[in-house]
Formats: C-alpha cells, sequence, structure tokens
C-alpha cells in the first residue's frame, strides 16, 4: 500500500521525492485557448465557464511572482510546507509564443522554495518549439504536463468541443514520454450518454498508454457555462455520490500500481455550482472512497492486466 491509501497518491509520490510534503500553488498565467481565441472555436469546452478551469487559481492581475507569494499566504494556515510546484492551471499553458511562455516558467521556477511546475495544457497545444523547451526544463527540474483528454469516444468528445480526436492525445503523450517528460492525464466521470462500461473503457485506455499520473474529474454543472444552459433544456443523469464512489473505486483497480493519482474529484466554486451538490462535502467523497476499498479489500491496480 502507498502510506495509509490503497492507491498511489500524489501526496505519497512527493513525499518519497522531495522528503516532505510539497504544496501546489495555483497560478494564472493569462492564457488563452484555441477553443476560445477563434482558431478552433470561441466558447470553449461545453463545461468550462469565463473563469476557465482554474476558479482557485491566483489572480491573472497579478505577475508571477506575486501570484506565487499570494498562494503560499492562502496555504500557509493549512500545510506547514516551504516546498512547491508552480501550477499553471488556469486555460491553456503551452499557448503562446517561446519568448512568453519561457520567461514565466522560469520566473515562477525562480520563487523561493519552487522546486518544480506543473502545465496544464491540451494535447492538440505542444509545438516543436514549446516540446524544446520543456525538454530543457525537464533537465533542470521536476515537471510534469496536464492533458485534458476527458474521454476517449468520440461522440462525447464532440459533445464537449473538445476539438481534436483521440489520436491527437496519443501523437501528444508519445512525445512527451519520448523525452522523458511526465505526463497526468485527465478523465470526467459522467458526462452526458456515457455508460459506466463506456466510462470504464476510457480508465482501460489510459491504463495501457502508462501515462504516469491520472485524475478524475466528477462531471458537475456550473452556471454561466454551456453545460448550464444545454441541462436547463435537457436535463441528463447525473452521478450520484453511491454510484461515483462506485466507479472510482472500479476504475482504480484498472490502473498500475506505479500510476499516481493527482485527484479523485472535482470541486467547483460554491456560488456557481448548480449540480451536484453533494460534491461540495469533498472529504464525505473521498473517505466514502477509502471506506469502499476497505469493504471491497480492494486497492490500485487489483484488475490491471
Amino acid at each position: 500500500m502507498w502510506g495509509d491509501k490503497r492507491y498511489h497518491t500524489l501526496n505519497y509520490e512527493l513525499r518519497k521525492q522531495f522528503g516532505q510534503k510539497v504544496m501546489k500553488l495555483s497560478l494564472d498565467g493569462g492564457f488563452t485557448c484555441p477553443n476560445r481565441d477563434g482558431t478552433i472555436g470561441h466558447r470553449g469546452c461545453i463545461f468550462c465557464g469565463e473563469e476557465g478551469s482554474g476558479e482557485f487559481a491566483a489572480s491573472r492581475t497579478l505577475n508571477i511572482k506575486d501570484q506565487v507569494e499570494e498562494q503560499k499566504r492562502l496555504l500557509s494556515n493549512k500545510w506547514n510546507t516551504d516546498k512547491y510546484i508552480a501550477y499553471f492551471q488556469n486555460f491553456t499553458n503551452t499557448y503562446s509564443y517561446y519568448e512568453d511562455l519561457r520567461d514565466k516558467y522560469y520566473e515562477a521556477l525562480s520563487q523561493d522554495g519552487v522546486i518544480g511546475l506543473a502545465i496544464a495544457t491540451r494535447a492538440d497545444c505542444l509545438s516543436e518549439e514549446v516540446l524544446e523547451l520543456l525538454t530543457e526544463i525537464n533537465e533542470k527540474t521536476y515537471i510534469w504536463v496536464e492533458l485534458g483528454l476527458q474521454t476517449i469516444h468520440e461522440r462525447t468528445s464532440k459533445f464537449i468541443r473538445r476539438g481534436y480526436p483521440l489520436e491527437t492525445y496519443n501523437k501528444a503523450l508519445e512525445e512527451l514520454k519520448a523525452r522523458n517528460i511526465k505526463v497526468v492525464t485527465h478523465l470526467i466521470f459522467g458526462l452526458p450518454g456515457e455508460s459506466k462500461k463506456d466510462i470504464l473503457d476510457s480508465v482501460k485506455h489510459v491504463a495501457n498508454t502508462n501515462t504516469w499520473g491520472i485524475k478524475f474529474h466528477l462531471l458537475y454543472i456550473q452556471r454561466k457555462t454551456d453545460l448550464y444552459e444545454y441541462y436547463l433544456k435537457s436535463p441528463f443523469p447525473m452521478l450520484s455520490r453511491e454510484e461515483y464512489i462506485s466507479l472510482v473505486v472500479d476504475s482504480l483497480e484498472l490502473l498500475p500500481g506505479e500510476m499516481v493519482i493527482h485527484r479523485l474529484t472535482g470541486d467547483g466554486k460554491r456560488d456557481l455550482l448548480y449540480k451536484p451538490r453533494w460534491s461540495l462535502d469533498k472529504l464525505r467523497v473521498l473517505s466514502g472512497i477509502d471506506r469502499e476499498l476497505k469493504r471491497k479489500n480492494s486497492y490500485q491496480g487489483l484488475k490491471y492486466k
């Protein structure tokens, strides 16, 4: 097992690497997205709001140095640590020109206590120039890149307006792995029209790509998104807490034991969240996953082939 958990947590992995607690500092690099600036779309993915996916990131009105300091202050009451990962979270964090990316990444790395980078991006925003920059940084420090796959099913990817086919993700993953850059893949559970088998097929695909890490997100509906407007007109079944916990446990069993679990559920802003409201009690969801794993005498990798 991995400390007191039955799955390979990011906390366990980072403590193993650095000998202590490491915190992520969520930053907004001021980037946009090709799915918003008109390159492939104007309104983003269907579940994405005007603030992007970084509702808890620091304000883009601050420079990177000040964002890092702000995030340190916010987290200092929760965790006692002096080691941090600078997490470029909001929108597409490789979607800019080379000099802008390089300046922002290195500015974050130059701050006291920052021992690495996490960069969230799209699989279709990894040019050769960007890959060279990531390779350069990877040779100097700890880094991982996060790719928002969400689903392997093309019908669903079209509905959520992901904007690229599965093959683009597969190719991006191989390009990053060939450069020894760690990759974290995002999946969303509960997308409209997807069955339990569909969801687990996405999990199996990611398991077999041997990505370094994975994030599971619950589909939640936030006000001021296109998904919210769609749901009001065409309601679809949403996962209950019990269904979600069962899905996560089944999914963990399918993953290789060395894959690092970065997240097991998503959480939106309380004032924007429409459904499901049970997702606000994140601790109850996580403890429910722990209890179900224990009840089944199960663990990550139990059914991995």
